[in-house]
């Protein structure tokens, strides 16, 4: 039985279903998520957050490496926060900056 691989399309569909409690948007569109990396089952995620002070530092990187270890064949999820370069609204999609009414 031959094993299927881990695309980057599966990892951001779970991200997208991963949303910063404070703003109605996914992080995925937010802009927070920087590298997304896939070796053999292992998925490495480099992301943000919107302010260093954010309430959700603890439980987003969680929640984020809980969905994407759900897709088939992912045995190991690495997250990483990083502060550099740091978040701002232009990072954001535009399906975002809709949904938030900045346009």
């Amino acid at each position: 039985m031959e094993e299927k691989s881990i695309t980057r399309e599966q990892v951001v569909d779970a991200l997208k279903t991963v949303y910063d409690p404070e703003i109605p948007v996914d992080i995925y569109e937010l802009g927070l998520i920087y590298d997304i990396r896939i070796k053999d089952d292992k998925v490495f995620i480099q992301m943000t957050l919107t302010t260093p002070n954010c309430p959700s530092a603890q439980s987003l990187p969680l929640e984020v490496k809980d969905r994407v270890s759900r897709i088939p064949g992912v045995k190991d999820v690495e997250v990483e926060i990083v502060w550099d370069p740091p978040w701002g609204m232009e990072m954001m999609s535009e399906e975002a900056r809709l949904e938030l009414g900045y346009f």
